[in-house]
């Protein structure tokens, strides 16, 4: 079927029979992807994943409610299909910047910048992720996708630090992956307390974090 007619379809509603998140895997434009989207983050930073309708999102994004039970089925695959493509953009972003690194020290200054720059001018990607989680631990088909997320991130920065090391940026005291889960869990908690305490001095923090990142990527 012409991808037009789908989409006409499912702006309308549902059809008889027609199964929820039966368009996933389908391309939606561009544009109505970054508003559908947007739209859901906004929603779950601000009012939780359950005040998070699809009433409300597609009001939100300018679409049809029906456009989004097709491609997505439900909100909870929605949030984790936008959790998904923040995780990839960040990635590419953090790939660029990590690619200056001459030393070991400009690669942990810039992943120390990095995480602090989200924190700062993104917190609600913090919060989206961490509401994954707490989604995941109650939902099948969600602790799926959950798993599959941190695997592929997981392996995606392993395989940064891997090439770091081949250049002789970085001389890391384990394998790739287990360097990449630890540091990923030094962001994740550090992340979670700068967006607790949003008024404290955390330098004192962050020079720790950084120094146990150091033991890991440095001789």
């Amino acid at each position: 079927m012409d991808a037009a007619v789908v989409e006409t379809r499912a702006a309308e509603e549902l059809e008889p029979g027609q199964r929820p998140g039966e368009g996933r895997g389908r391309s939606l434009s561009g544009e109505k992807a970054r508003r559908i989207i947007d739209a859901m983050r906004r929603s779950v930073a601000r009012r939780g994943t359950a005040a998070s309708t699809f009433d409300y999102v597609s009001r939100e994004a300018g679409v049809s409610r029906g456009l989004l039970h097709y491609y997505f089925g439900t909100k909870e695959q929605l949030l984790a299909e936008a959790v998904r493509r923040d995780c990839e953009l960040r990635l590419e972003r953090l790939e660029r910047q990590l690619s200056r690194a001459k030393t070991a020290d400009d690669f942990i200054d810039l992943m120390a910048e990095n995480l602090q720059q989200t924190v700062r001018e993104d917190p609600d990607f913090v919060t989206l992720v961490f509401e994954l989680f707490t989604l995941s631990r109650r939902n099948e088909d969600i602790a799926i996708e959950y798993a599959g997320l941190m695997r592929s991130t997981r392996e995606h920065v392993a395989g940064m630090l891997a090439a770091a090391q081949r250049e002789g940026v970085v001389r890391l005291h384990a394998q790739p992956e287990a360097v990449a889960e630890v540091l990923f869990s030094l962001g994740d908690g550090l992340a979670l307390r700068l967006l607790t305490e949003p008024e404290r001095d955390f330098t004192g923090t962050i020079r720790a974090g950084i120094a146990c990142a150091r033991a890991l990527l440095t001789d």
